[in-house]
């Protein structure tokens, strides 16, 4: 949004300094993107006359100009090649010397194809006023009094230009009274009375027809659509004061109609559009696109129409589209003698939609979809009328309506008290109903509540919360007064949840075990979600991002691998990845777990990996990452020693080479081992490769920690001794569960027990094995007597036997 400061002061009463303005503009919320002036770029231009006009004598393409640049002094020869120059224009002239910056330039004598020109007639780009180049600057006729003046003196170019960058919640803004307005609340002047706009009906109908065709339920396409026509105009150059301020902002002038409703839009946030009504072809609807209909529009692009866009049309063809851009068919030029003013009030989301879609970007639908004032139709038509008038003559009729403004009479309950507690500044109730009235709030100003009437031109506010923020917009933010946050205790209490102090660790504890975490998608294919124990139909997307993720992840390891598949690809042989994250095993609330998930693939482990001089690494395999996962459970304060290791790792394992971990028969808290061939071959992935997963929601919560006095450590003086049992057990037998059965036979004494041989075959009956047991046992008091080692390896013997069905070899 551009103006000028003159412009600003057409509406506000203010004698604050440039930078006061812009600071405070920028406080209060209409963020300054820049103030600019072309006075020192185009000091050195000035008016001038072209009192002749010939063919150059060697160019088709130029002419020589006989230019008038002061009165009273001869004329100056200038070589042009712009198309429209000719005798009686009123142009830039840039003399000899001068530095266009356009053209980054200096001109100098020379001669042009054998005539000398004595300076230059200038367009508006080479003044980098705006893109204009296909002819010189074109000024009214009535400037042919200033020749020899300053361009940016007749031009007011030295007049500041503010840009502001507004929000999108704020339509009335977009004009350059919404402004004055905010800045006049803001305590930087008055706000200067509304222009009163008088009223321009004529004594005849409108000949044109006016209809909204839409089907039950588009109505809100186009709610209102207000026009008027006028007879017999003369399409010219519009005022000089209107000129100077499109110039300023950037816009080119084109001519009086076009020029108005340019200025109207900026103004007063109200864009218009006028049609050359000789070209129009019965009544003009407004009405939904059909599909196949097209139109070139005034932008010279041919544009397509769709069934759900808002397009404006007559009985032969669509005009353009409502509320972005009009067609050039029907556009108006310096022939026109009759026309039709269209104010009317489009959808703001149909419009954002269809300048989306069209790929449209017009000032036009920027004001559209914002949200103009839907009270300002008629006034604004009125205002369009009379300007028309002023500029190009005519005989206006009366004006026709079709439809009504969507009006919202929104009264909102507010309590002053409400600007103290949710923005914190204590004001007196007589600021806050200033402050409200200045913006255009109507508030009843009694007692503890107040009724306060929303304006038209604010459809962002719906509430009290709204109006508390409106106030300490306009008061400052910088009155909010600096408060310390409350230090309830010394030391402050913990935030983290049990379930995320479990994460941090594991996470810290994987990474240092050599392993890297990966992020991967929550989505696998259904056949792979079906190989992890997943698949059904609860858990397939609606909309899925990609054919390979259909279906929500059983398991980590499918995304796993697949980044192990990747990296392989890559070149990266020895992959160990981990992931922390969510699976899910069905669609109700508790089905939804958090587990870790590890990989190694290729020779990826604790020590080391790949190949060496002394020898290459042997691939990581099912005690890698059963380590892994005793190394996890033991960070988040569980022993795995308490658990139960059994053959019961599922199917996308290697039946010989897993192993899950259980708490009782049901409660499983870990998978771990080496991946089954098919497992591998499914995923595309080299093996051999292991992986494990923790359950972390299984786990037991961790104590808390007693706040009695610890036993004192007890340190051992006597030697321990180790006895060696050989015990012959069946096949299945798991080695764990002697390990376990020894332990269990005298606590006090035995304290420790690990397998250290496992045989079969040989002379050993069939379906039989041979487990050795190493057992540690510690004397407490007094050093162990022959029988005391008897009695408790009896007693050794008598607990494994008795456990596992185990006989001693002799």
């Amino acid at each position: 949004m551009k103006f000028t400061l003159a412009w600003l002061k057409d509406h506000l009463d203010t004698t604050a300094s440039m930078d006061d303005i812009a600071t405070t503009l920028s406080r209060i919320g209409l963020e300054v993107e820049g103030i600019a002036a072309s006075a020192a770029a185009l000091s050195a231009f000035t008016i001038a006359r072209v009192l002749e006009a010939r063919k150059h004598p060697r160019a088709d393409r130029l002419q020589v100009l006989l230019v008038e640049v002061e009165p009273g002094k001869a004329p100056v020869e200038v070589v042009c090649g712009a198309p429209n120059a000719r005798a009686g224009l009123i142009g830039v002239f840039a003399p000899l010397g001068a530095y266009v910056p356009g053209t980054k330039i200096t001109i100098e004598k020379r001669p042009l194809m054998g005539v000398v020109s004595n300076g230059m007639m200038l367009s508006e780009r080479e003044m980098e006023l705006s893109d204009a180049h296909e002819g010189i600057v074109d000024l009214a006729p009535e400037l042919a009094k200033r020749v020899g003046e300053r361009y940016v003196d007749v031009m007011e170019l030295d007049d500041p230009v503010i840009e502001v960058k507004l929000t999108p919640n704020r339509p009335d803004c977009t004009g350059v009274r919404g402004i004055a307005r905010d800045l006049a609340a803001a305590g930087l002047g008055a706000l200067r009375p509304e222009p009163k706009i008088d009223g321009v009906d004529g004594a005849a109908p409108c000949p044109v027809d006016i209809v909204l065709d839409f089907a039950p339920g588009d109505e809100r396409a186009c709610s209102c659509f207000a026009g008027r026509y006028i007879k017999g105009i003369k399409n010219g150059p519009s005022p000089v004061r209107i000129q100077k301020r499109l110039r300023a902002v950037g816009q080119r002038p084109i001519n009086a109609v076009v020029d108005v409703t340019n200025y109207i839009s900026i103004d007063r946030g109200r864009p218009l559009h006028v049609y050359d009504a000789d070209k129009l072809h019965g009544a003009i609807r407004a009405r939904l696109g059909k599909a196949g209909e097209k139109f070139l529009g005034l932008d010279g692009k041919e544009h397509e129409v769709a069934a759900d866009m808002c397009v404006i049309a007559d009985d032969r063809a669509v005009l353009g589209f409502g509320g972005i851009l009009g067609g050039a068919d029907t556009g108006c030029t310096e022939k026109t003698t009759n026309i039709l003013i269209e104010c009317a009030y489009f959808d703001p989301m149909r419009t954002a939609a269809t300048g989306r879609r069209a790929g449209i970007q017009t000032d036009a639908r920027y004001r559209f979809e914002r949200g103009v004032d839907p009270a300002f139709v008629r006034p604004g038509l009125d205002l369009a009328t009379r300007m028309m008038l002023d500029a190009a003559g005519g005989t206006p009729s009366k004006a026709k309506v079709a439809g009504a403004a969507p009006m919202r009479d929104l009264v909102v309950d507010f309590r002053p008290a409400q600007v103290a507690k949710l923005a914190g500044l204590d004001l007196p109730e007589a600021e806050i109903a200033a402050k409200l009235g200045a913006l255009g709030f109507k508030a009843d100003a009694k007692g503890p509540l107040w009724r306060v009437a929303v304006p038209s031109w604010r459809p962002d506010v719906h509430g009290a919360a709204d109006l508390v923020e409106e106030v300490a917009r306009i008061v400052g933010l910088d009155r909010v007064p600096s408060a310390p946050m409350p230090r309830l205790k010394g030391v402050t209490s913990t935030v983290l949840t049990e379930r995320q102090r479990r994460a941090r660790r594991a996470r810290r504890t994987l990474a240092a075990r050599g392993m890297v975490e990966a992020i991967t998608w929550s989505f696998v294919k259904r056949g792979e979600a079906e190989h992890f124990g997943g698949g059904a139909a609860t858990l397939e997307i609606a909309n899925p991002i990609s054919s390979e993720m259909t279906s929500m992840r059983p398991s980590l390891l499918p995304g796993l691998l697949a980044a192990v598949h990747r990296n392989r690809n890559r070149g990266f042989d020895d992959i160990a990845l981990f992931e922390l994250g969510q699976a899910y095993r069905g669609d109700g609330e508790a089905d939804q777990f958090v587990a870790a998930g590890g990989v190694r693939a290729g020779a990826t482990q604790l020590t080391g990996h790949g190949r060496h001089w002394q020898g290459a690494a042997s691939p990581a395999g099912l005690y890698d990452v059963k380590a892994d996962v005793v190394a996890l459970l033991a960070s988040v304060g569980f022993d795995a020693g308490k658990a139960q290791v059994v053959r019961e790792a599922p199917a996308w394992f290697h039946p010989g080479q897993s192993a899950a971990l259980k708490l009782g028969p049901k409660k499983v808290l870990a998978y771990f081992g080496v991946l089954h061939p098919a497992t591998l071959r499914l995923m595309d992935v080299d093996g051999p490769a292991a992986a494990f997963e923790v359950f972390l929601d299984a786990l037991p919560g961790e104590k808390k920690r007693s706040t009695r006095a610890r036993a004192p450590l007890m340190a051992q003086d006597l030697q321990p001794v180790r006895r060696d049992f050989a015990f012959l057990v069946g096949t299945e037998v798991a080695a764990g569960d002697l390990v376990r059965a020894a332990l269990g036979a005298d606590k006090a004494l035995v304290t420790g027990a690990n397998v250290f041989d496992v045989f079969e075959g040989g002379s050993l009956p069939s379906g039989r094995k041979s487990i050795g047991l190493e057992v540690v046992l510690q004397p407490a008091s007094k050093t162990f007597t022959d029988s005391e080692i008897e009695a408790l390896g009896a007693k050794i013997i008598a607990a494994v036997t008795t456990a596992t069905g185990a006989e001693i070899r002799g």
